[in-house]
């Protein structure tokens, strides 16, 4: 008995507690990856059932009594934002309670789209303060009947009133803003070095601030000049006027074949998302589902484009007017949105500003003007991102001198990853013609041209996974929602307006 008891626990599997595979290792961090891959499934949650009822509960609140109006600031489609002073000590109190020592605030008066600029500034507040004009409050007015539609106002600390559309339109730009961002003069005469280090600067700040937009599932949809302020506490350029933007974590904000955009500074797409994509369903779905979505789209590139066009024109003066900056989309267009093309078009007959701004792209080997083709392309996929163009060389003082050995490995891959395939086809058929004549087992030239003339099919296989995986989604999507129709018909306001308090 004892030797049969002794073979019996034997045989027996051991139980020592949890046993580690290496599938189960490589589960669980294809699970947490993906929870924390852009725009963020599990921080998402956090931020909306975590931070966002902590702050509703310890924030002060506003009333429009509060504040005294004073000048305007400025006037769109959607609102009207004036400087404002505060009427009384309890509301100097409050701002005092926010962090804000300063008594002035900015205050905007919205009808259209207040609820979702209020979502979104209190978001990037929670998530990527920095990027943003630091905000404060938003609540929303209610009107009698037949008094007109509701109001939100929208109040932030006041910051300056410089736009970078402002400071561009002066003939001293970009010298007139070199003390504002780096403190003082720089040791250097005028010349086209100094001005691409004050570029340099600027770009580093706006793509710093979409980086932290895009980190967080939000797409502005609207970047020009115009809604770049400069904060003169911190010596920065922030990102404001969020009205346009779409919080792609949760999909608020994003219609299908809707857009909101300026066609001067829009990307040829229009759109953000293929139109395939369906309505945003739930916010736990639509949460889950985001990362699937970002990496399909990149939507975050819509973005870059815009930016990109800003960066040529502070390196370009002609093309800081509305009417030379549509002449150039309308040139670019025609040269299937290739640099490089319209480049060659204007540059032989460029007169003295266009060809400075040639110098300043061409400075450090041309490192500018790569990084000006990798954000503006007509294909979004082909766009540099934002996390990407801040590891750029055009940011680094050596420039390719300054990077480590595996820096300039992992850079070159990544030009190598970026390049249109067209280039690819260009360099194939260039070794086939020296590969002799159809004798010698090469081609002809009339085969050559053939092949240079071949375009891709239609239904390739690229497109056709795409399509599968954008099919399976929306059906995945479409039994949820049926299960939740009951549920939404009795909604009669847009779900997130019951977090906006009203006066």
């Amino acid at each position: 008995m004892q030797c049969g008891d002794v073979i019996y626990r034997s045989t027996l599997p051991q139980n020592d507690g949890l046993t580690i595979t290496a599938p189960g290792v490589a589960l669980a961090l294809s699970a947490v990856s993906y929870l924390w891959a852009t725009p963020g499934v599990a921080p998402g949650f956090f931020d909306m059932f975590v931070l966002a009822f902590a702050e509703r509960l310890f924030r002060p609140t506003f009333r429009k009594d509060d504040f005294v109006l004073g000048k305007k600031l400025g006037e769109g489609a959607f609102g009207v934002v004036c400087k404002a002073s505060l009427a009384n000590p309890e509301a100097a109190e409050k701002v005092k309670a926010n962090g804000v020592m300063q008594g002035d605030v900015v205050v905007k008066k919205a009808t259209e789209y207040g609820a979702v600029e209020i979502w979104m500034n209190e978001r990037v507040r929670r998530a990527c303060a920095s990027s943003c004009a630091d905000f404060l409050y938003g609540f929303r007015e209610s009107k009698a009947k037949g008094k007109g539609a509701e109001e939100y106002w929208l109040i932030w600390r006041f910051e300056g009133e410089d736009t970078l559309y402002d400071l561009m339109q002066s003939k001293e730009f970009p010298y007139n803003v070199e003390t504002k961002i780096l403190g003082d003069v720089q040791d250097l005469p005028k010349g086209i070095s100094r001005e691409n280090k004050i570029i340099q600067t600027v770009m580093r700040q706006l793509l710093f601030a979409l980086d932290g937009l895009h980190s967080t599932g939000i797409v502005h949809r609207d970047i020009k000049p115009q809604n770049v302020i400069f904060s003169e506490g911190s010596r920065t350029f922030k990102i404001i006027d969020l009205g346009a933007a779409a919080d792609l974590r949760v999909g608020i904000n994003y219609i299908p074949k809707e857009f909101l955009l300026d066609p001067r500074y829009a990307a040829p797409e229009q759109y953000i998302m293929s139109t395939q994509t369906p309505s945003a369903p739930s916010v736990p779905v639509a949460t889950t589902l985001s990362p699937v979505l970002w990496q399909l789209n990149l939507p975050d590139r819509f973005d870059i484009y815009s930016l990109g066009l800003i960066f040529l024109q502070m390196a370009f003066p002609s093309l800081r007017t509305d009417s030379n900056l549509i002449q150039f989309n309308r040139q670019l267009k025609r040269c299937d949105y290739d640099l490089e093309a319209w480049r060659n078009l204007v540059e032989p007959r460029a007169n003295a500003e266009l060809r400075r701004g040639f110098d300043i792209m061409d400075l450090d080997d041309g490192i500018g003007w790569e990084l000006l083709t990798s954000m503006v392309r007509y294909k979004a996929r082909q766009r540099i991102s934002a996390k990407a163009a801040l590891a750029h060389p055009y940011f680094n003082r050596e420039g390719l001198l300054g990077l480590s050995v595996m820096q300039n490995v992992q850079l070159q891959l990544f030009r190598a990853t970026q390049k249109d395939y067209s280039e690819l086809a260009r360099w194939v058929v260039g070794l086939m013609a020296k590969s002799g004549t159809e004798d010698a087992g090469g081609f002809t030239e009339a085969q050559l041209q053939e092949l240079r003339e071949i375009k891709p099919k239609k239904g390739s296989a690229q497109r056709n996974v795409l399509a599968s995986v954008l099919r399976v989604q929306r059906k995945i999507v479409k039994t949820i929602n049926e299960s939740m129709d009951e549920l939404a018909s009795q909604r009669k306001s847009i779900w997130w307006s019951r977090w906006i308090p009203r006066e």
